[in-house]
C-alpha cells in the first residue's frame, strides 16, 4: 500500500502505520494502513488508495480526506492483538481455523529440489524387497503349520500387504517414477494382488487429495453432515463408530463409498469417473477380476481352509492397517481440527487440518506412510524423501504443523486415540463454513435421536 498522500494544502508526506488485522478465513491474512483522521478547515479531495492484490475490492478505492491530517496511532498493546492474527493467534490461543500467513509456495520453496527428484530403480527396489518378504513369510507359515506361527504369520503378513498396498499408492500418485507406463504396470500388479482396482481407487484417492479437509467434497473418511447422521438407522451409526467395524469398512467402500455418496470403484459409469477415464476403470476391474479368479482356483486346489490363512485373514489385516491409518491421518488430534465448505476452502487450508503420525519401527516398513502432511500437499514428492521435506517446511508451517506423539516399537498409543476419537467425533452442523466435529451422547443408547 502506498505510504505517501498527494501533497495537497501544505499536506506533507508522512509514514503509513501498519496493523495488522485478524483474517477473515475468506480472505488472504494481508495487512492494511489504517489511520484515524481529525479533519481541518481545508479543501476536501481525494487520495487513490491500492488494495493488495488477495482482496477482490474492484481495483482502487478512493478515500475521502481532508487536509491536513493527524494520525492517531493505536497504542502497542492494540497494535500486539491485531499482529498475533496474522499467525492465527488470538488472545495467546492458537486458531487453527484461521487463515495461515504464508502460501503453498513458501512451503514448496522451503523444500529441497532433490526431494523432488523420483528415482525409479530404488522405487522398484522397494517393491522387490517386499515381495520377496511377502513369499517369504509364506514359505515359512507353511512349512512349521502350527498355531504359534500363525497369528504371527498373520500379524506380519498383514502387515505387508499394507506396504504392497503403500507401494502403488505411489504409483497412482506419480511419485513412484516419471513413466506413468511404469507406473501402471507396477501399481495394478501391486494393487490386483491385494484385491484394490488401480484405477480406480487411484481416481478416487485424487479426489479425496484435491477436496482434502472440504466437508461434502472430500472422498476418504469425510465427516457426516448432521442432516445425513440423523437420516441413518441407529444400527448403522452403531456399526460405523463402533470398533471394529469401522476397520473393515474399506472393502464395503470399495463397491459403495460413503454415506451421502453414490457409486462404486469397479463401475465405469460411477459418478467418480468422467467418461475419458472408462478404459482405465474397465482395466484394473478386469485385473481385480483375474485376481479373484486365481484365489477361486487356488480354493479349489489347495482347499479353502490353507487359503483362508495364508491370505484371507492377512487381506483381513491389511484392510485393519488401511483402515485404521487412513483415518487417524484426519481424526483425532486433542485439538479440533476445522473442516471447510465454501468459500472458507481452500487446497493449502484443508492440507493443514491432516496429521502426522508415528509408527515406530513400522515407519520404514510401510514406507513413512505417517509422515502424511507434506504428502497431502506435494503427492508428486517420493515417500523416501517425505522425512527430509517435512523438516525442512516446519518452519514454514509453524503451529499449523502439529508434531506428532512418538511411539514405541509398535505403536499400540494409536488404538487409545482411535477409541477416543469413534466416541467423540460423529457429525459436523449442516450451516457454517468452517465447522467442527460434534458428538451425539446419545449415540450408545437404546433409541435413535432426533
Amino acid at each position: 500500500m502506498a505510504s505517501w498522500v498527494v501533497s495537497e494544502c501544505s499536506l506533507r508526506p508522512f509514514t503509513a502505520v501498519k496493523i495488522h488485522h485478524k483474517p477473515r478465513p475468506s480472505l488472504p491474512s494481508n495487512t492494511i494502513n489504517a489511520f484515524k483522521f481529525k479533519p481541518l478547515p481545508c479543501s476536501s479531495f481525494k487520495v487513490p488508495t491500492l488494495w493488495s492484490k488477495g482482496r477482490n475490492l474492484g481495483g482502487l478505492g478512493l478515500l475521502n480526506v481532508s487536509a491536513p491530517l493527524k494520525v492517531t496511532i493505536t497504542s502497542e498493546e492494540d497494535k500486539g492483538k491485531e499482529e498475533s492474527a496474522i499467525d492465527g493467534v488470538n488472545n495467546g490461543e492458537f486458531d487453527p481455523g484461521a487463515a495461515p500467513p504464508f502460501k503453498l509456495s513458501d512451503i514448496k520453496a522451503a523444500i529441497p529440489k532433490h526431494c523432488w527428484v523420483k528415482d525409479p530403480w530404488r522405487s522398484m527396489s522397494y517393491v522387490v524387497r517386499d515381495i520377496v518378504v511377502v513369499f517369504g513369510l509364506a514359505a515359512v507359515a507353511a512349512y512349521f503349520n502350527n498355531w504359534f506361527v500363525w497369528p504371527l504369520y498373520w500379524i506380519a503378513q498383514g502387515t505387508m500387504f499394507w506396504a504392497l498396498f503403500v507401494l502403488g499408492h505411489d504409483c497412482g500418485h506419480g511419485s513412484f517414477s516419471n513413466n506413468p507406463a511404469l507406473n501402471s504396470v507396477a501399481g495394478h500388479l501391486l494393487h490386483s494382488s491385494i484385491l484394490v482396482p488401480y484405477h480406480g481407487w487411484r481416481i478416487s484417492h485424487r479426489t479425496h487429495h484435491q477436496n482434502h479437509g472440504h466437508v461434502e467434497n472430500d472422498e476418504s473418511w469425510h465427516p457426516l453432515s448432521e442432516k445425513i447422521y440423523k437420516s441413518l438407522d441407529n444400527a448403522t451409526r452403531l456399526l460405523r463408530f463402533t470398533l471394529p467395524f469401522p476397520m473393515l469398512a474399506y472393502p464395503i467402500y470399495l463397491w459403495s463409498r460413503s454415506p451421502g455418496k453414490k457409486g462404486s470403484h469397479f463401475h465405469p459409469d460411477s459418478d467418480l469417473f468422467v467418461p475419458n477415464e472408462r478404459k482405465d476403470i474397465i482395466t484394473s476391474t478386469a485385473c481385480w477380476t483375474a485376481m479373484v479368479g486365481l484365489l477361486a482356483y487356488l480354493s479349489f486346489t489347495m482347499g479353502p481352509m490353507p487359503l483362508l490363512k495364508l491370505y484371507g485373514i492377512p487381506y483381513a489385516i491389511f484392510v485393519m492397517w488401511l483402515d485404521l491409518v487412513t483415518y487417524l491421518h484426519h481424526h483425532g488430534h486433542d485439538e479440533k481440527l476445522p473442516w471447510y465448505r465454501g468459500k472458507e476452502w481452500s487446497y493449502l487450508r484443508g492440507g493443514l487440518t491432516t496429521l502426522d503420525r508415528d509408527y515406530g519401527w513400522i515407519n520404514n516398513i510401510h514406507h513413512d506412510i505417517g509422515t502424511h502432511v507434506i504428502h497431502h500437499l506435494f503427492p508428486q514428492i517420493p515417500h523416501y524423501h517425505l522425512i527430509e521435506a517435512t523438516e525442512a517446511a516446519k518452519p514454514v508451517l509453524g503451529k499449523y504443523y502439529r508434531e506428532p506423539k512418538k511411539s514405541g516399537p509398535l505403536p499400540f498409543y494409536l488404538l487409545g486415540i482411535l477409541i477416543k476419537s469413534m466416541r467423540k467425533d460423529h457429525y459436523v452442523s449442516d450451516i457454517g463454513d468452517v465447522v467442527y466435529y460434534q458428538t451425539d451422547p446419545q449415540l450408545y443408547g437404546t433409541n435413535k435421536s432426533d
